[in-house]
């Protein structure tokens, strides 16, 4: 059976200060009125029955959830005690999977994309089930790149496969390249964003955790003994401080030899920075501006608007957001390292209730 896994753990902290720590980004509404988690269900219900959706997070989002899917039910929330990474909440929600399936295909999606061609992604992922099916494989989603993005990562598409949409062997993975190799990825035009999404049999990928992280694998496989018992959360947290927790991309799909791409149809865009978020404003000349902005002699600014009247004069390459308790600043060429400024923020006791 098909199982949808969302991943809403995150904290959203690119887009700080829009995205806090009580309302990271997969809560905003800043596409249309409904949540970038909302949407997300919403698209892959046609495909996958609404009591096999799942979403992984940590404790603090299960009531947001609970609000904003209605109709979920809470043991389709699986909670891990603390933030490992991808391939750690993954591993998670695959035990718990093939505790109750055997045959279990897990369709694994970030909560916070925007894709447009809901027909050609729900027919992407069709076919990506039945490969991982047949093949014991895992599939991910490639993106045809248009532009030379420094904040994603790559694959390189190695020898064609069947399949009414393009799919590839994978070559290799490359994480966030500079911006000289991502200029000659462009070139090369052998090279796909990786969305992020994937698709694999819950065996199949617990086979290969336990090959390229045979630690963690312990771990879950201790996990999956309790799954279903009284003392199946504390066994989880016992197991969750002994992981090292490792992103799937680097834990598993740069090492395994299981892995294809198909390259997608749909239009896709991952709403991880302000640069990203700024391809959905209102455009002035060169500038991307929200409601209440008005600018005058500004050269490629990205400026977010709330209550207070935001006036731009003679400025260029700048990211303001206006947040209403926090006002941010920011050279445009800054916005894959809010992350460290936050960090920074954190460290400063003064500073703590505006995270």
């Amino acid at each position: 059976m098909i199982y949808g896994l969302i991943l809403a753990g995150g904290k959203g902290s690119r887009l700080y200060p829009l995205s806090r720590a009580n309302q990271p980004k997969q809560f905003l509404k800043v596409i249309n009125e409904k949540s970038f988690l909302v949407n997300t269900v919403d698209r892959i219900k046609s495909l996958i029955d609404k009591e096999n959706i799942y979403v992984v997070t940590n404790k603090d989002y299960k009531d947001k959830i609970k609000e904003e899917i209605k109709e979920i039910n809470e043991e389709n929330i699986f909670i891990e005690p603390e933030n490992k990474e991808t391939a750690t909440c993954i591993g998670l929600s695959a035990v718990k999977l093939l505790k109750q399936d055997a045959d279990a295909v897990m369709v694994v999606l970030p909560s916070d994309h925007y894709i447009q061609g809901e027909k050609e992604y729900i027919d992407t992922l069709s076919q990506a089930v039945d490969m991982a099916n047949k093949r014991r494989c895992i599939v991910t989603l490639g993106i045809e790149p248009t532009r030379p993005e420094t904040g994603y990562g790559y694959i390189e598409m190695g020898d064609r496969t069947s399949g009414n949409i393009s799919t590839y062997k994978i070559a290799r993975f490359t994480e966030k390249p500079n911006l000289e190799v991502a200029k000659d990825f462009i070139l090369k035009g052998t090279y796909l964003w990786n969305s992020g999404m994937f698709i694999f049999r819950a065996d199949v990928i617990l086979r290969e955790i336990e090959k390229y992280l045979p630690k963690m694998h312990k771990s879950l496989m201790e996990i999956y003994k309790h799954v279903g018992e009284d003392d199946e959360e504390v066994v989880i947290k016992q197991e969750y401080s002994l992981i090292d927790g490792i992103s799937i991309d680097f834990g598993v799909m740069q090492r395994t030899r299981k892995a294809y791409v198909i390259k997608c149809d749909f239009n896709w865009d991952d709403i991880g920075s302000f640069n990203a978020l700024s391809r959905f404003l209102g455009k002035n000349r060169n500038n991307s501006i929200s409601q209440n902005v008005y600018i005058e002699d500004c050269e490629n600014c990205s400026i977010f608007g709330d209550k207070n009247l935001i006036i731009g004069f003679g400025v260029k390459d700048l990211v303001i957001v206006d947040a209403g308790d926090v006002i941010l600043v920011m050279d445009k060429n800054k916005d894959q390292e809010i992350k460290h400024l936050l960090n920074k923020l954190g460290k400063e006791v003064k500073y703590i209730n505006f995270l």
